[in-house]
């Protein structure tokens, strides 16, 4: 990371891209070694995330939303529920579909895990940041999310 902050006007974009990379980084390993969620295979993480975000859905819908071929998701939707995290239901508006969704044990896991994480965070917060360093970091957080919706 950078030794010194940039002077004003003269941001060094590269070296800010990088320094943000790596904090950001480091900061998403330090949570992972609060909680304890599973291994997950990136393609399972992803479905993971859409059905706890977007809510139930079919195999077909969850394909197309990774960019996957349905066959490809059944595979990984049945890894899921093998695990135990995911489970399928007949449609209430179209019984010939099955919609996927979290099973409640695993939404309480999750749950779990982010609290941990977050307990750890504030912790953390409140051992190495100023008041004035966390009300920075809170104007920081919205420009963080500016840029992950970009």
């Amino acid at each position: 990371m950078s030794k010194q902050p940039p002077s004003a006007g003269s941001t060094d974009l590269a070296a800010l891209a990088g320094d943000l990379r790596i904090a950001v980084s480091k900061l998403v390993r330090r949570a992972r070694e609060h909680s304890t969620a599973g291994d997950f295979t990136p393609a399972q993480k992803s479905v993971l995330v859409h059905l706890e975000r977007d809510g139930p859905a079919t195999v077909s819908a969850l394909a197309r939303a990774e960019h996957v071929k349905p066959q490809s998701m059944r595979i990984t939707v049945g890894s899921l529920e093998a695990l135990g995290v995911v489970k399928g239901e007949a449609d209430p508006g179209d019984g010939r579909k099955t919609l996927i969704d979290l099973t409640p044990s695993f939404r309480r896991t999750l749950q779990a895990n982010r609290a941990a994480k977050e307990d750890w965070l504030i912790r953390a917060f409140q051992a190495q940041l100023s008041a004035q360093e966390q009300a920075t970091l809170a104007a920081a957080v919205e420009l963080l999310q500016r840029l992950a919706d970009f």
